[in-house]
């Protein structure tokens, strides 16, 4: 079962997947927002390409836990998209998972490109997810 991960931001999207036995995520790609509408159909043609059974989508909540307009944001921006989607979307708590891509592409000897950082922090929210999905399914 596949999963693909998005890092929403307000000029790019960063698109992560997992491989088939939902264990290992890996950065994908990044493209630009254009549309909502657009968006959308970027993300039904990957799920579609890469035969992906759910999406999840980075929720920025603060470190105090609260949630601010950017979160709103993301939260109407994900209504919008699972009604056009035919499998499920989850929203995952995203806190750090820039500054941890930043960190590590500089341990792997890579300079931080903005335009990568985003796919590989939509990498850091999706390892997130598998490794708590598959915490629960261990017990």
């Amino acid at each position: 079962m596949r999963v693909l991960a998005l890092d929403l931001g307000d000029k790019r999207i960063g698109v992560a997947l997992s491989d088939s036995t939902g264990l290992i995520a890996r950065p994908l790609l990044v493209f630009k927002r254009t549309s909502r509408v657009a968006d959308f159909v970027t993300v039904a043609r990957l799920t579609a390409e890469y035969d992906v059974a759910r999406v999840v989508v980075g929720l920025p909540i603060s470190m105090d836990g609260s949630e601010g307009r950017q979160a709103a944001w993301v939260r109407d921006y994900c209504a919008a998209l699972d009604e056009t989607l035919t499998i499920p979307l989850f929203l995952w708590d995203e806190r750090l998972t820039t500054y941890s891509a930043v960190e590590l592409l500089r341990e792997q000897g890579k300079r931080p490109d903005p335009q990568w950082i985003d796919a590989v922090a939509a990498a850091v929210i999706l390892q997130s997810y598998l490794d708590a999905q598959n915490v629960k399914r261990a017990m």
